[in-house]
């Protein structure tokens, strides 16, 4: 195991056990929805994992039990749909809304993301969701947290132009980190113009239920928008004196 893939992003892998329902369930369908093998190195087209290969892609990284995504899902289904979480219950979870949903339009990935993305063509996503990652706040895991610089380059590899990536967090200490490592890419351009735009929910949100316990908490949160800018641009900034 290399040092950087020791460095977690996330934390356990597994919680309760599962429901032998449940576990069946996944046992059956997760094969058939698994987007790679975790352990492999070859390209991966994502678009050929889809039985109706669809127009575009959209991706989200650690998406719990799966509601954002599996809604996400059944309202657009001529999108293709990349989920990636490590946490076993969490994979279940989606796995069960995929089948109850009846979802065609939905791949997983159910390890380190950093194990895919790599191998991922560039320019393959229109839309990448980060939403309430581990903040992992004490200063000496901050090098575990999902927005550190080398995932934040993988991130506008493959995000096509305009394509937008959009973040959310109830932890606003760990929003503005985030936010200031993006900005130190001149990939990224914030579309926010005032600050009801990063205290909004973006069209189209789907609240899950974590969300509404943290709302209970007092814990509201801070989303941001950002959009890739196109390639030509970057490199012109690049080369500016």
């Amino acid at each position: 195991m290399t040092p950087d893939t020791d460095a977690r992003w996330y934390g356990r892998r597994t919680g309760r056990k599962l429901r032998p329902g449940r576990q069946a369930l996944l046992d059956q369908r997760l094969p058939e929805l698994r987007i790679a093998d975790a352990g492999g190195t070859a390209p991966v087209d994502p678009l050929a994992a889809f039985g109706a290969r669809p127009e575009k892609l959209w991706m989200e990284i650690g998406f719990g039990t799966g509601e954002h995504l599996a809604e996400q899902a059944r309202r657009h289904p001529d999108i293709g749909f990349i989920g990636c979480e490590p946490f076993v219950n969490g994979v279940a979870a989606l796995v069960t809304r995929v089948a109850e949903l009846d979802l065609a339009n939905v791949r997983i990935f159910d390890d380190d993301m950093r194990r895919l993305l790599p191998r991922l063509p560039d320019g393959c996503l229109e839309r990448l969701y980060v939403l309430f990652a581990d903040p992992w706040p004490k200063s000496r895991h901050h090098r575990r947290r999902i927005t550190v610089d080398k995932n934040l380059a993988q991130f506008a590899r493959l995000l096509g132009d305009d394509g937008r990536l959009i973040f959310a967090s109830d932890q606003h200490d760990f929003a503005a980190w985030s936010l200031a490592n993006l900005l130190a890419r001149p990939e990224f351009e914030w579309t926010a113009r005032r600050a009801a735009d990063w205290r909004r929910q973006p069209d189209g949100w789907v609240e899950t239920r974590y969300q509404l316990k943290a709302r209970a908490k007092g814990l509201e949160a801070v989303y941001l928008e950002l959009r890739r800018r196109p390639r030509a641009s970057v490199e012109s900034l690049e080369n500016t004196p």
